[in-house]
């Protein structure tokens, strides 16, 4: 049995990772293809988002089938495979599970508009009020969430796009029906679950307008929200001692995280939080253009850090997922600093307590491809506020720069292997473009080269799994004032770790020794990525980007 904290979880957006039959579409013979890549990277955990049968309005997390595989990806059979396959290099697939809402393809929601009782309390359907929706909730892909039907003169809710229909979790009939989906997986050999949204699936017992936001105060970590986790994991993953858990908590708390997290609550075992992914969100706004906000940043971790050890909890480490712009375009200096800021923001959150996530393609430095055309975005969200602001009046440049930042499909370009046509991803005609940038930024370039993004990776990777300290210890935040440098401190017993992040492309210098308050008998570098030693800890110079970590005895 794997220890979920000196592991790390590799996710993969199938449709893009590699494509094995020459359709366009990445598919599971194509994982599999992978899996000595992945082995060699050092990976415990492949996460796969979506593979079931969708309609796609969204990406697959739209489900239409919880139980089969939808062709474009494979079969059952090559689903099969894979789990033998990753079992065979000592890799478990971790699958992702959307409980908070179907598509409107179900069967389920097909019964339920038929007006069949049981399948229409599946759902949460409600009467408008003086000709209006029920209440004034804004869908997180834009527009109002309810959804008119006439034929039952009522409407039904979706939190996202209008052919995702929101589940009734009050219902203990639907909540049977999603016991028996994650029990069904289990026996196929799964070993990890993904919950998406999972802290919205508690609704409100009244729904009334938001006349301060959006809604979503009203069903974000709802009141019944620990309660069916806790019968979730009685009932399918937590009668077995070897299955990991991750939930998406959109919008949460510490609080909640911790009773989602710490294992006497017998709910999860880990969870994703946002803040420190809307530190350039403009008055909160996510589809606008500002800086980063480094200082929001620095006490967001150091927040969360503290916070998680404190209550039991444990973090889900991540820059990066399909949702996401690359983190070395976002954060770092791609045209001119690729390799030192891709591998800072890699140390960052490597070492800090909880368990890494890679989004594929982040181990080599895949960057935002930076598409100039409306036409080459695929996204349903991008395509929507794409309309949304220009109907606000702004003008093309300004969104087509705004996308090429924020978009989704930033993250969901073909994975580029190696330098030949279409990046060695398909031999067919990709379903998204390829990033233009492929000939240099490519798997097989960081490969052949020992100083490499891919090696830096694999590196942190195994410290995780040889330190203790990176698994169990304390974290302390050192030169919380410094406005360019997050650094931080590792401690177990005697031993400690100390983390030096430089998040801009300008050089500084640190003094530690007025950071440490114990006796230094020697101090080892366990990784840079300028390949230097830190020897004298009262003045190093740091360079663009640098980034080191240490160990003090």
């Amino acid at each position: 049995m794997k220890d979920f904290k000196k592991s790390v979880v590799y996710q993969i957006y199938p449709k893009s990772f590699k494509d094995s039959n020459g359709d366009g579409f990445g598919d599971l013979n194509g994982i599999i293809e992978k899996l000595d890549y992945l082995k060699e990277l050092g990976v415990d955990y492949i996460w796969l988002t979506p593979i079931y049968i969708s309609p796609q309005k969204d990406n697959g997390y739209d489900v239409a089938d919880y139980y089969n595989v939808d062709t474009r990806f494979g079969t059952m059979e090559e689903f099969e495979s894979l789990v033998k396959e990753a079992k065979k290099r000592e890799i478990y697939i971790m699958l992702d599970m959307v409980f908070n809402h179907t598509s409107t393809e179900h069967e389920w929601f097909k019964k339920a508009l038929k007006g069949e009782e049981k399948y229409k309390n599946y759902y949460i359907f409600k009467k408008g009020k003086n000709g209006l929706p029920p209440t004034n909730w804004i869908s997180k892909f834009g527009g109002n969430a309810w959804e008119y039907v006439e034929k039952f003169d009522e409407y039904y809710l979706h939190l996202f796009d209008v052919t995702q229909a929101d589940l009734n979790w009050d219902n203990k009939e639907l909540r049977q029906e999603i016991y028996d989906v994650v029990n069904f997986w289990i026996e196929k050999g799964v070993k990890g679950f993904r919950l998406d949204v999972i802290n919205l699936i508690s609704k409100p017992s009244i729904f009334e307008d938001d006349n301060l936001g959006d809604g979503r105060r009203f069903y974000t970590d709802g009141t019944n929200i620990h309660k069916y986790l806790k019968e979730l994991n009685e009932n399918t993953f937590g009668k077995h001692d070897d299955i990991i858990t991750v939930g998406e908590m959109s919008s949460t708390s510490i609080d909640n995280c911790i009773k989602y997290s710490n294992p006497n609550e017998k709910e999860l075992s880990m969870v994703f939080n946002f803040h420190h992914l809307k530190v350039d969100y403009k008055d909160g706004e996510k589809w606008s253009l500002m800086d980063f906000n480094f200082k929001q940043l620095k006490e967001l971790f150091n927040e969360w850090q503290n916070g998680m050890i404190n209550g039991n909890g444990w973090n889900a480490l991540f820059w990066c997922n399909h949702d996401q712009p690359r983190v070395n375009s976002r954060f770092g200096n791609v045209k001119k600093y690729h390799k030192e800021s891709s591998t800072m923001l890699a140390t960052t959150i490597h070492l800090m307590n909880g368990t890494p996530y890679v989004y594929q393609g982040e181990e080599f430095g895949m960057t935002n491809p930076e598409f100039d055309k409306i036409e080459e975005y695929k996204d349903v969200e991008s395509i929507n506020y794409y309309n949304i602001l220009k109907s606000q009046g702004i003008n093309e440049e300004e969104i087509m720069k705004i996308l090429k930042s924020k978009s989704r499909d930033n993250s969901r370009t073909p994975i580029q292997w190696d330098d030949t046509l279409n990046a060695g991803f398909t031999t067919g005609t990709p379903w998204i473009n390829v990033s233009s940038n492929y000939k240099d930024i490519n798997a097989k370039n960081a490969l052949n080269n020992k100083e490499s993004v891919f090696y830096y990776y694999k590196k942190l990777i195994n410290i995780r799994k040889e330190e203790d300290i990176i698994a169990y210890g304390d974290c302390k935040m050192l030169l919380p004032e410094h406005k360019q440098v997050y650094a931080y401190e590792r401690k177990l017993n005697n031993e400690n770790i100390i983390v030096v992040n430089n998040f801009y492309d300008k050089e500084c210098t640190i003094n530690l020794n007025k950071e440490i308050d114990y006796n230094i008998e020697k101090v080892e570098t366990l990784i840079s990525n300028y390949n230097d030693k830190y020897d004298n800890l009262e003045k190093i110079n740091l360079r663009p980007y640098e980034s080191f970590a240490i160990k003090i005895k």
